[in-house]
């Protein structure tokens, strides 16, 4: 994971025992987890780690562009470390797997198009599309 600390104390936050662990945890994923998983993982560095401080801590990662939601086919959201610069994510609708892809000007000349024909101003978006990894794609075969 990025730099987290110093982003962290950066915006004017407190690096604590409880953050430390949820961003260690998410540093050694292999994938997205859910808030419960970070939660377990999470108590084996820090005994007092809580599910409230759990959701507050990815919620603030989240909001400093240190991670990123990957919502689930089922509507349930798990997260992962964001890589830095503008991605958005690819989801595996088989095995969960996810991945960051770049974004690109493609998204700014969307933006700026449905900004001019509805006279909304866009301050965010999420983009992140489904489909079958080259593992789940090889196992079920041509």
């Amino acid at each position: 994971m990025q730099n987290w600390e110093q982003v962290l104390s950066g915006s004017g936050h407190r690096v604590t025992g409880s953050r430390r662990a949820v961003a260690e945890v998410l540093a050694d994923a292999e994938g997205p987890l859910s808030h419960q998983t970070v939660l377990e993982r999470g108590r084996a560095l820090h005994p007092e780690l809580g599910l409230v401080t759990v959701y507050r801590t990815l919620d603030l990662f989240a909001e400093l562009g240190l991670t990123r939601k990957v919502h689930r086919e089922d509507g349930c959201s798990n997260c992962m470390p964001s890589s830095a610069g503008h991605h958005h994510a690819l989801l595996c609708t088989k095995c969960g797997a996810a991945v960051e892809f770049p974004c690109t000007d493609d998204i700014a000349e969307l933006v700026a198009k449905v900004e001019s024909t509805t006279d909304f101003e866009v301050h965010s978006h999420l983009l992140q599309l489904s489909g079958v990894c080259s593992e789940c794609k090889a196992k079920v075969g041509p």
